[in-house]
């Protein structure tokens, strides 16, 4: 069983050790429309801005860093509206090549001198997304001027905020520096900008910039939130009742406050992104001698003691079913923990004792989705003393790796809801909003598993060179923010009449391949 953590780590990222050169394939595309001179129609976009969080801000990577805001979706729409009179498009520029990786451990120590994680980029043998280090010099909290847009704020037309949920614009705390550790409104990434720290709002900068026109794109990390952490309770979803609220008051702010108009985007479905099925849910390879030690260590053991609790009428059949654990040669499910079965501890006592860590224990079916997170610890050992603790396949993977069938349907009757809210009030606008229904075009983009623009393909993965994701497996690649400005800018010319002409997608690069040490 020794090799196990070997055997995982290899079959989990074999899929992105790819050797081919990254070049922009041409490709035919069919019924390609003539260009027509671009128009604004009835909009106006003199001066816009840019309401929204980690999308809307250019983050990719795991990183708000400068490459990624020099390409925001938001900017690539500047661009084109540039062609219908718009104007200029500022954004708070973070100034760092790498800048600053919010999954994980940051700030780290080498000799006692604290180093700042960056971005993630494919590296290592075999691949796999790793942080590299930041090039800056101060950490995004606390506060630290060196952290802070050294630019004028008045002049700022992206106000996308990395981790905000829609309430996060209404409330002064998010950009307050004392707030932090206290309030879990609180964002350094808005801290930083903020026109009045403490005192002014997202949404309030927005509005005092006077806008003619505006994108909102919010509402993803109202129930995304939930869903990277596998819905573990850390990050409970916004009730429907608290996002209706302050989406809509928001929405009402915008209209009654100024004469924009604008567009506002659904919530696409966030159990389909790269992050919940890079890991199969069969993604144990044993050989089979390992199956067999395994069986005789631990599934025989477990198998006997469900059976003992169905005769004592603690469990049903069914359950027992569920619960049953085989491992053969090829490919076998993970271990895991689900909180919705029946908890077994108070009768694994005695003999018994040592099935204790295996009290809500099952294998995956294909109805659960295993986190891109669960990569890094599947197959390493809980204890580093003892081989045959291995994650995954002896030693259960916790809830924040996994999303279950009931935690699935939590997030997809929130974002109904949440989506439903969202059209509700562009209906409600007189015309002044139009929908950037993100969530079909996203459904009919991971259908079809790739879409074909401007002679390129792109497809819904990670994996290089025709990714549209970048390598944190939740936000869009370069490229990916270029196919979703096109969403954007369809919206916008249904609306309002308006020929603005599409991005093209050959000018903006995809996921880079992987680095070899």
């Amino acid at each position: 069983m020794k090799n196990i953590n070997k055997i995982v780590a290899f079959a989990l990222l074999m899929g992105l050790a790819i050797s081919c050169k990254q070049d922009v394939i041409k490709l035919t595309e069919p019924n390609t429309p003539t260009p027509v001179a671009p128009t604004k129609g009835n909009a106006d976009f003199t001066k816009y801005v840019a309401l929204g969080n980690s999308l809307t801000s250019g983050y990719q990577a795991g990183a708000l860093f400068t490459q990624g805001q020099q390409n925001s979706f938001p900017k690539m729409l500047a661009g084109q509206f540039a062609l219908v009179g718009g104007g200029e498009f500022n954004q708070p520029d973070i100034n760092s090549t790498n800048g600053f990786f919010t999954g994980g451990t940051n700030p780290i120590s080498v000799g006692g001198q604290p180093l700042y994680l960056g971005r993630l980029l494919l590296q290592g043998t075999p691949p796999a997304p790793s942080p590299t280090l930041s090039d800056a010099a101060s950490a995004p909290s606390p506060y630290n001027p060196a952290f802070s847009y050294s630019g004028d704020t008045t002049k700022l037309n992206n106000f996308g905020v990395p981790g905000i949920i829609v309430a996060s614009i209404l409330y002064p705390q998010t950009g307050d520096w004392s707030q932090y550790g206290v309030s879990p409104l609180f964002n350094p990434f808005y801290a930083r900008f903020a026109s009045k720290p403490g005192t002014s709002t997202i949404l309030g900068d927005a509005i005092r910039k006077k806008p003619t026109f505006f994108t909102f794109d919010l509402g993803n990390n109202d129930v995304l939130g939930y869903a990277i952490s596998g819905g573990d309770g850390s990050t409970p979803i916004t009730s429907q009742g608290n996002f209706a609220t302050a989406y809509n008051t928001s929405i009402s702010y915008l209209m009654n406050l100024t004469a924009a108009k604008g567009v506002v985007s659904t919530i696409p479905n966030v159990t389909t992104i790269p992050y919940f099925f890079t890991v199969q849910w069969n993604a144990i390879p044993l050989d089979a001698a390992t199956a067999s030690e395994v069986t005789s260590a631990l599934a025989n053991n477990y198998n006997a003691f469900l059976a003992g609790m169905q005769q004592a009428g603690v469990i049903s059949a069914s359950e027992v079913a569920q619960r049953t654990l085989t491992y053969q040669a090829g490919q076998n499910p993970v271990l895991i923990v689900d909180e919705t079965l029946t908890n077994l501890f108070p009768y694994m006592q005695g003999s018994y004792a040592g099935l204790q860590p295996y009290a809500q224990a099952r294998q995956t079916t294909s109805t659960d989705l295993v986190l891109l997170s669960a990569g890094a610890v599947l197959g390493t050992l809980a204890n580093p003393n003892d081989p045959t603790t291995v994650y995954g396949v002896t030693v259960p993977l916790g809830d924040k790796y996994i999303l279950i069938p009931s935690e699935t349907t939590a997030i997809l009757t929130a974002t109904a809801g949440f989506n439903a809210t969202i059209t509700s009030a562009a209906a409600g606008s007189g015309g002044r909003i139009a929908v950037a229904d993100v969530n079909a075009a996203f459904a009919t983009f991971v259908q079809s598993r790739f879409l074909v623009s401007n002679g390129v393909m792109i497809t819904p993965s990670i994996v290089p060179p025709f990714a549209g994701f970048s390598e944190d497996a939740v936000h869009p690649n370069t490229r990916g923010y270029a196919y979703l400005a096109n969403i954007f800018i369809d919206a916008i010319n249904s609306q309002f009449s308006s020929t603005i002409p599409l991005v093209d997608l050959s000018l903006y690069p995809g996921t880079a391949l992987p680095i070899n040490p």
